[in-house]
């Protein structure tokens, strides 16, 4: 036992004069090299604060939660009166009542609004793999010609704008969310006339959409939904000039309320 201790000191004591020389070297070294080890230090310390602030950057950035809110909430075709090529024309409306909430760890702003559906197309074409399998995209709101509203009682109720200036209501649009903020409001979409089956494919009393919503950054937050389908009659319920802004634009008849396109 002692002599294998004796050994394992002798093994220490030269270690420690072989790594003696070694340590005076890498002083010296140091000493002699004090800049360049200033100066990488110095990157060093830049490239680690640029990650630090790359992974902060990455870890902030906005997330809309979308859901939309009973009332002025539906999808709409109705006919036009007048034909292409012998066919009935019609007109799809689509009206959205949202709450949009920045659930995320960075504010934002609202740029565009979006909505996408399914076309009521019979398979098998080039426009239904694109529009029924796909998906058809109004990409612009339309200007509603009037505000959304109803009648509770004795009184009115006056239906927010997301994006578009009320001409009944003073209040302002808000489409700049900090952290936790939210903001309500209609957004409104009108499909130009068209024939046959180009309007949303119903699923009983309702349609599937898809809502895309564009936010200051350029990123995009998706959501769907299931939307009542209801009459040209009970959509201007909420809004008396519902279905008119391309007739207005395009100088065309008011459209006839006679009958609605089947489901």
């Amino acid at each position: 036992m002692i002599t294998q201790l004796q050994d394992y000191t002798a093994s220490l004591k030269e270690y420690a004069e072989n790594l003696a020389p070694k340590m005076a070297t890498s002083v010296d070294f140091l000493n002699e090299n004090q800049d360049l080890l200033t100066l990488s230090l110095f990157f060093v310390t830049i490239i680690a604060g640029w990650l630090s602030g790359a992974f902060k950057a990455l870890r902030q950035k906005p997330r809309l939660a979308i859901r939309t809110i009973d009332g002025p909430t539906f999808s709409c075709t109705f006919p036009t009166g007048r034909k292409h090529n012998n066919h009935d024309t019609h007109r799809t409306g689509v009206a959205l009542y949202l709450n949009i909430t920045n659930i995320g760890s960075a504010p934002t702003g609202i740029s565009a609004i979006e909505v996408g559906y399914h076309w009521n197309l019979r398979p098998i074409s080039l426009l239904w793999l694109k529009y029924r399998i796909g998906w058809f995209w109004l990409k612009d709101q339309t200007a509603a010609l009037a505000d959304f509203q109803c009648s509770i009682g004795e009184s009115v109720k006056i239906f927010p704008f997301l994006t578009q200036r009320s001409s009944l209501s003073m209040s302002d649009t808000r489409t700049y969310l900090l952290i936790g903020e939210a903001t309500n409001g209609v957004v409104y979409f009108e499909q130009s006339e068209s024939w046959g089956g180009c309007f949303p494919k119903p699923q009983g009393s309702h349609t599937k959409i898809r809502l895309r919503i564009i936010d200051a950054f350029g990123r995009r937050h998706d959501s769907k939904h299931l939307i009542p389908t209801v009459t040209l009659e009970d959509a201007k319920k909420f809004n008396p000039r519902f279905g008119e802004t391309h007739t207005e634009l395009n100088r065309e008849l008011p459209p006839s309320t006679e009958e609605e396109i089947e489901a």
